[in-house]
């Protein structure tokens, strides 16, 4: 069973679950004829399609010269991140396999929020600090996040 989004309810073959019905009869305390399942699905269906969520994710991923120092930087980045505006998320990662790599995980409300902190002071702070402690220029992808689609 999968949420949509919306707070419904459906089956992998698009089914209204028989539990989601019997809920929807009883919302006011009386009892009313169940909606006919077919207009349960379409609507379903039909919120599962629309996004409601425009959501920008950002990876930074850097390979430390200095790990102890770029720890620092990004650790101080992350807890000032985590307050600017349209920030959602962000997490801070270590590679288990390559020490000395970090992953840097953001999810943003919105692509313009998300450039507007990539020009914003904690951003340029972050990227002058890390001058001299990298090993390359850190890689910066921007994704599409579907799958955020089922937080609302």
């Amino acid at each position: 069973m999968a949420s949509n989004g919306g707070g419904g309810r459906f089956d992998i073959d698009g089914t209204v679950p028989q539990a989601t019905v019997r809920s929807a009869v009883v919302s006011d305390g009386h009892h009313h004829a169940p909606p006919p399942a077919d207009d349960l699905v379409a609507d379903v269906v039909a919120e599962a399609a629309t996004p409601e969520i425009e959501l920008a994710i950002v990876t930074m991923r850097f390979d430390a010269a200095d790990p102890g120092a770029l720890l620092a930087i990004l650790s101080k980045y992350v807890v000032l991140t985590r307050m600017q505006p349209g920030c959602r998320n962000i997490d801070l990662c270590a590679s288990v396999t390559r020490p000395g790599r970090y992953l840097l995980i953001q999810k943003w409300e919105s692509a313009e929020a998300q450039r507007v902190h990539f020009d914003s002071p904690v951003m340029v702070e972050m990227a002058q600090a890390c001058a001299g402690i990298l090993t390359v220029a850190p890689d910066i992808d921007l994704w599409d996040g579907p799958s955020a689609h089922d937080l609302a």
